[in-house]
């Protein structure tokens, strides 16, 4: 009785309303975000809704495709007619996203690729752009890193690898190459270097590189983690559910006391694994996690939604707070389509929380689910195919993957057609789906702390040697602080510091190999006078080969070579070039 009077004297309280366009007609599924709880409702049939409070006036925000996003403060005592605005902008946020923008894009053709019942976006390769009809080119910084470790294991499993599983900004910035950290307390360091393109005697490469700053985890706010798992039948395989479990197991020694996990399981039903535990308790949370066993369909609409809603309940005001979903993208109960999976996490986002995505598994792998569930959820995206990625992806890059420094970043550059006559984008190609729909546009993602992002142009330039004093091209660099909307803007000139491709830095050379190799698998068009030993040559003259991961893209390489054209004899090891 006393708890009873208890909570009457907290208060509770209903806001009511409804929302119609500004024609009057009542618009029904309106997404609600309500500020105090930071959880989301939607209106019924009429447009009507009623929310449950514990404050007599509450913050809400209403979201639809197709109309300008409205907040709100309502208050318990009166009935609220919401009117939404239609939006040009709004009703295209359902639509396909494009990774880069040149201005020329044309294509047609199937939106998805499958082998072995994996699932693949189909990708349009980006074309040469002529500077003077379309000098701007612009794409987003959010490289995930999933498609490198994907293609070694296909080819560790001597199996051909998929052109579409080949996403060759991925494969190149596994590496984190060329970091070098921002001075003064800046957010990024940008760096370009102009140098000789290996394959065509007649073009150039631009390199471009930004570097993030290091968070200093000692200062870095808890976090809320909830681990979503998949424990389906189709994850009881040693490369799946036992997989996943050991790589949670080295991810939880690192968490810190002010730091907060929860589990959340999906396995023919969906339930809370873990209530919300303090890093301090590292042996129960890992205990929990050893307990895990595979059974059952794979709701995993319904997981997912649930996994939101206990982050919004836990969530941490000025923190980190992540869901970490680890599946195979096997969905088979609920919303299954990439499109359906991307307008549930368009909503869910807006509750502030970020989203890892962890795949694992092969032979119905949906590389392409797990893509959309990252991409629209303010996250990364990484695929797991041993131990040791395991260990690289929540350990030796924990950082990198789940404490982001900046949000929405896009590239914007502007080539000088004086001195650029045509340029090529290599890799971030676009899906299918976007090209072809006129109403896409570029949405930028999160960049992670200490992390490296490189891109490459192939580029033809307008005289053999243009002025150092010109300018080749202007780098307008788009982002917003994590959870501010507020955009920011940082200009970069690219200058022409040409150096010939043999003096180039090594970690730019390795890039380039890198970038070659995936051209390769890709079957590009692109290729020029490119071989098997040429992308051999250049790795193995710029590898720190006491680096594992590098070394073993020298065996990567070898292992192509002989999958795709038969073994050979290899010629004898070269002395690694100063």
């Amino acid at each position: 009785l006393f708890m009873f009077f208890a909570i009457l004297a907290k208060g509770q309280y209903y806001l009511r309303g409804e929302v119609k366009d500004d024609k009057g007609n009542a618009l029904q599924n309106v997404k609600i975000f309500q500020h105090s709880s930071r959880s989301i409702y939607q209106t019924g049939p009429w447009g009507s809704f009623g929310i449950k409070s514990l404050l007599g006036s509450d913050t809400l925000t209403f979201t639809i495709d197709g109309y300008e996003t409205a907040s709100k403060v309502l208050s318990h005592n009166q009935w609220q007619t919401i009117v939404l605005k239609a939006s040009t902008v709004n009703s295209n946020k359902s639509k396909p996203r494009l990774i880069s923008l040149s201005g020329n894009e044309n294509s047609d053709g199937r939106f998805t690729s499958t082998f072995d019942n994996e699932t693949y976006f189909k990708l349009v390769e980006n074309e040469f752009v002529p500077a003077r009809q379309f000098p701007k080119n612009s794409f987003s910084l959010n490289v995930n890193k999933a498609s490198y470790s994907n293609v070694r294991r296909f080819i560790n499993m001597q199996s051909i690898v998929p052109t579409d599983a080949v996403r060759i900004e991925e494969m190149v910035n596994y590496f984190n190459l060329f970091y070098h950290k921002p001075v003064n307390n800046n957010l990024f360091n940008i760096e370009t270097q102009i140098s000789s393109c290996p394959w065509n005697a007649n073009g150039q490469l631009l390199f471009l590189n930004v570097s993030a700053r290091k968070l200093d985890m000692s200062k870095v706010p808890p976090a809320n983690l909830v681990f979503l798992i998949d424990v389906s039948g189709s994850m009881d395989m040693p490369n799946r559910l036992p997989l996943l479990k050991a790589a949670f197991q080295l991810f939880v020694k690192n968490l810190r006391p002010i730091d907060q996990v929860s589990i959340v399981v999906y396995g023919g039903s969906v339930g809370l694994w873990l209530e919300p535990t303090s890093g301090i308790y590292k042996d129960s949370i890992a205990k929990s996690i050893e307990q895990l066993t595979a059974a059952g369909d794979t709701p995993g609409e319904s997981a997912i939604r649930a996994a939101y809603n206990l982050a919004g309940k836990t969530y941490i005001s000025n923190g980190v707070n992540r869901v970490i979903l680890a599946t195979d993208g096997d969905f088979n109960v609920g919303e299954k389509s990439e499109e359906a999976l991307e307008e549930l996490i368009t909503v869910q986002k807006q509750s502030g929380v970020y989203l890892t995505c962890l795949g694992v598994g092969m032979g119905n792998f949906k590389d392409s689910k797990l893509q959309t569930l990252a991409k629209k959820g303010n996250g990364n995206y990484a695929y797991l195919d041993d131990i040791m990625e395991a260990e690289k992806v929540l350990v030796q890059e924990l950082t990198q993957t789940f404490y982001a420094v900046a949000d929405d970043v896009v590239m914007n550059l502007e080539f000088n057609p004086l001195l650029v006559k045509q340029y090529r984008l290599i890799g971030f190609d676009n899906r299918r789906d976007a090209v072809t729909d006129p109403s896409s546009y570029i949405e930028g993602g999160e960049i992670g702390s200490g992390s490296s992002t490189l891109a490459i142009f192939e580029i033809i330039t307008s005289m053999p040697q243009a002025s150092d004093s010109q300018n080749i091209a202007l780098i307008k660099l788009r982002y917003s602080l994590c959870n501010n909307p507020n955009v920011e803007y940082l200009n970069f000139p690219v200058i022409n510091n040409f150096e010939p491709f043999n003096r180039l830095h090594n970690e730019l050379k390795l890039a380039t190999s890198i970038a070659m190799f995936g051209m390769q698998l890709r079957n590009s068009k692109y290729l020029g006078t490119t071989t098997w030993q040429m992308i051999y040559d250049i790795a193995l003259q710029s590898a720190n080969t006491s680096n594992f991961l590098q070394n073993e893209y020298l065996s990567l390489i070898s292992k192509a070579d002989e999958l795709y054209n038969g073994p050979k004899k290899r010629p004898g090891k070269r002395k690694k070039k100063n």
